[in-house]
């Protein structure tokens, strides 16, 4: 079934996104949803290197609800400080943040999170993993910031994967 089926997880979601973007249940849309459920798992296969381990998935709904609820924030404080700016320029930086974090697919839902969340940008990866550089749209306390990603994101990621 595995030789089949490498992902069954992502041929049931391929399989539902592209009947649900092309809005038909015709039977030509069924089989090619079909053999793209299949056959996308099968080819890509090999590029995968590991296959992920969940720890705690009870985690993950607290770290997308923490996530959702920060990037509503954020949100509202890039905003203001972009109406600001005339009155007060925003204080960017480049952060330095050591990690503890080694697990590769920790390392990449790390790199979604800071993606989504306005006002931060991954820019850096030490090749040995330990060290991060992100860009901060407004830093009012580098420690504080440092501190506050590391519980809000990387220990929960932590908790998940290792």
């Amino acid at each position: 079934m595995s030789r089949v089926f490498p992902a069954p997880l992502l041929s049931l979601a391929l399989f539902v996104l592209w009947l649900l973007l092309n809005l038909s249940l015709s039977a030509g849309n069924i089989l090619l949803a079909a053999i793209l459920a299949i056959l996308a798992p099968l080819l890509l296969a090999p590029l995968r290197p590991q296959h992920a381990h969940v720890r705690r998935p009870w985690v993950i709904v607290k770290l997308i609800g923490r996530v959702g609820l920060d990037v509503l924030r954020s949100n509202l404080q890039v905003a203001a400080g972009v109406l600001a700016c005339g009155v007060r320029p925003p204080r960017s930086a480049f952060v330095h943040i050591p990690l503890d974090l080694r697990d590769a697919h920790g390392l990449a839902a790390l790199s979604m999170i800071t993606t989504v969340v306005p006002g931060t940008v991954w820019s850096e990866l030490a090749l040995d993993r330990s060290t991060l550089l992100l860009h901060v749209f407004d830093l009012d306390d580098q420690a504080a910031f440092i501190e506050h990603f590391k519980r809000v994101y990387e220990r929960p990621l932590m908790e998940i994967f290792e």
